[in-house]
């Protein structure tokens, strides 16, 4: 059972500045309630209505298998990998931003984290080895790698840990690539690791 959602925002150079956002200086997150996950096997999910745009973003998920005690490296905590898609009501998150509120009215309604199926975690150096991507309509609209984050998975670790706790069943988003765009309706989404499709889901009307 998935626990604590946790989501990186702006760990990828190109996306932060996309989006002209600031490039933090220490790990950026934000939560999604457990109602927002749905597993991408194929089906139409339903997206908010009249509240403006919603944005795709693709994201490599990991899920902790162990209780964090301090020191424990990543491949003892990590013990399984997903491809995500964090979506994101895009005018609401700006003016979120404006009024310095938190994120959740964007980011965590239902169906806004979307997971593929499990796969193996093979490593740091493993994982590092192959990109993910996320295709639009059969157009390639993301790609990234975790070596492109700007804070790295064992510290993302450490610091949700250190901040929120870290224990067996949570999950996190680690960030998205550049590319993002806006999701909408009849739009059919491909996630795909190791270039094999792992998760696809299409947009209600």
């Amino acid at each position: 059972m998935i626990k604590n959602i946790y989501c990186v925002g702006r760990n990828y150079l190109q996306h932060a500045k996309e989006l002209n956002n600031a490039v933090p200086t220490s790990p950026f997150l934000f939560v999604k309630p457990t109602h927002a996950l749905v597993e991408g096997q194929g089906q139409t999910i339903a997206m908010p209505k009249d509240q403006g745009n919603v944005h795709y973003e693709a994201e490599l998920v990991v899920h902790v298998g162990k209780n964090y005690e301090p020191g424990m490296k990543a491949e003892a905590v990590i013990d399984k990998i997903a491809v995500g898609i964090d979506f994101t009501l895009r005018e609401v998150q700006d003016e979120l931003k404006k009024k310095g509120l938190p994120w959740l009215l964007a980011k965590g309604f239902p169906n806004s984290a979307v997971l593929s199926r499990w796969l193996p975690f093979e490593g740091l150096e493993g994982t590092a080895g192959h990109d993910f991507t996320l295709e639009k309509n059969g157009q390639e609209v993301q790609r990234g790698n975790i070596k492109e984050m700007i804070f790295d998975i064992p510290t993302i670790i450490e610091f949700c840990a250190q901040h929120f706790g870290l224990a067996e069943g949570d999950i996190i988003f680690t960030g998205t690539p550049a590319g993002v765009g806006v999701a909408a309706a009849g739009d059919h989404f491909v996630l795909k690791w190791k270039e094999e499709q792992v998760g696809e889901l299409f947009i209600g009307e």
